[in-house]
């Protein structure tokens, strides 16, 4: 099964979505990756430990929420073993998307990042 990291600068945020997409997709491999010791800010080596808890051995789905979230997530991915790969997607309607996509039998990553990133054309009004 294809796993899903949320990494957000709030540790709360990150928590959040994950139980929101969780709601959602039921059984899927979520991980949050939110703060940085307690404080705003992002961590690759705690983005790198939510990675290896996620993957299953299909792969990764990573959703970040801004600017440094992208570079640690970059990095975190490089120090990994896993198949993992950076959605680009609101943060909360990407990971619904995608834990919801990820519950498939037929679910790849392509196919994951591909629902993810559908939330782009979502429109509010």
């Amino acid at each position: 099964m294809i796993g899903l990291v949320v990494v957000s600068h709030s540790q709360k945020a990150a928590e959040g979505i994950c139980e929101l997409a969780g709601e959602m997709g039921g059984k899927v491999p979520l991980e949050a990756a939110g703060g940085d010791n307690g404080e705003i800010g992002t961590n690759a080596d705690r983005i790198g430990e939510a990675i290896a808890a996620a993957d299953e051995g299909d792969g990764v789905v990573i959703l970040v929420d801004l600017g440094s979230a992208v570079m640690n997530a970059e990095l975190a991915i490089e120090m990994t073993a896993a198949n993992a790969q950076i959605a680009d997607t609101p943060v909360l309607e990407g990971a619904v998307n995608a834990a919801v996509e990820a519950t498939s039998d037929k679910a790849t990553i392509d196919s994951v990042l591909e629902k993810a990133e559908d939330a782009r054309e979502y429109h509010k009004r």
